[in-house]
C-alpha cells in the first residue's frame, strides 16, 4: 500500500516560529509532527511513502532519510516552485504506478485506523474516499455535504444538486484516490486536489466519505500547536507505538 505525506507547505500562520523550520517539523511531546505521521502510516501498513517538499525540504529529507530507520521506504517529489495539493499530487503521480494512494498531511496530527479507511476505499469501489469528521464549525473549514450510502454530494458548495437529505461534515485532510482522477490536473501549475474531485462528483463517480471520531488536530495556529502539545503531555494522544528494537525519536 502506498502513501503520500503533503510537506511542502510554508506553513504562513505559524509565524515566526516557521521561518527557521518547516511546520512538519515542529515537535509535539518530543517528537516531529510528520513523523508522528510516518509511524501511523508504519502502523497500518504502508511501507511505500511519497513526501513532497518545498519550504525548508532539506530539513525534512535530514530527519526522515530514506526511512529506514522508521521500518518504511520514503522517496521525495521536490516541488522548486509550490504546486498545492492538486499539483504536488500531480507531480508525484508517476511514483504511484496506477496504483491507488493514501494522502495525508504532514502537519496533522490525527489518530485513525487508516487500514480500516484503505479497506472501505477498496471494498466499495470507490473512485475517491475522503474521511470525515464531524465539527459544529464545518462551514468554516469547508463544508462537505454527505448523502445516502457516504456519498460526497457537494464540497464548498459545489458538486451535485440533490432534494434527498445531507448530512454536514468536514474534511480531515486524509484522502484516498484512483490516480485515474489526475489525468486532467495540469502538470506544473499549482492547484487544489479538491477541484478534480468535484468534477468526478459530478459525473457521478463514487466519491465517498469515511466518518471518523478519533483525535485530530490541524495545528493551523499558535492555539492549536499549544493545545495539541497539552493534550500529548495529557496522554488524550497516542500516535507513535515504537517497540523496543525500534529507533528513538530523531533530533531536529
Amino acid at each position: 500500500m502506498k502513501a503520500m505525506i503533503l510537506a511542502a507547505g510554508l506553513g504562513t500562520r505559524l509565524r515566526p516560529l516557521t521561518n527557521t523550520i518547516p511546520k512538519p517539523l515542529l515537535p509535539v511531546g518530543g517528537i516531529p509532527l510528520i513523523v508522528w505521521n510516518v509511524l501511523l502510516l508504519k502502523r497500518h501498513g504502508f511501507r511505500e511513502i511519497v513526501v513532497n517538499l518545498h519550504h525548508l525540504g532539506p530539513m525534512i529529507e535530514q530527519v526522515l532519510g530514506d526511512g529506514s530507520k522508521f521500518g518504511v521506504r520514503i522517496i521525495y517529489s521536490q516541488e522548486p516552485v509550490i504546486l498545492g495539493t492538486g499539483g504536488g499530487i500531480k507531480q508525484a503521480e508517476p511514483y504511484f504506478s496506477g496504483e491507488p494512494v493514501l494522502i495525508m498531511n504532514g502537519d496533522t496530527l490525527v489518530e485513525v485506523d487508516l487500514g480500516a479507511v484503505w479497506e472501505f476505499h477498496q471494498t466499495r469501489q470507490a473512485a475517491a474516499t475522503l474521511v470525515l469528521r464531524e465539527d459544529a464549525d464545518a462551514a468554516r473549514w469547508g463544508l462537505v455535504e454527505v448523502g445516502a450510502g457516504d456519498q460526497i454530494v457537494r464540497i464548498t458548495g459545489k458538486g451535485m444538486l440533490s432534494s434527498s437529505p445531507v448530512i454536514p461534515r468536514m474534511f480531515a485532510g486524509i484522502h484516498i484516490l484512483q490516480p485515474r482522477l489526475l489525468q486532467k490536473v495540469p502538470k506544473g501549475v499549482a492547484s487544489s486536489i479538491i477541484d478534480p474531485y468535484i468534477a468526478a462528483i459530478e459525473r457521478g463517480e463514487r466519491v465517498l466519505g469515511y466518518d471518523f471520531h478519533g483525535y485530530w488536530s490541524d495545528i493551523g495556529t499558535a492555539e492549536r500547536y499549544a493545545q495539541a502539545e497539552k493534550d500529548a503531555r495529557a496522554g488524550l494522544i497516542r500516535l507513535v507505538d515504537r517497540q523496543p528494537s525500534e529507533p528513538s525519536t530523531p533530533q531536529i
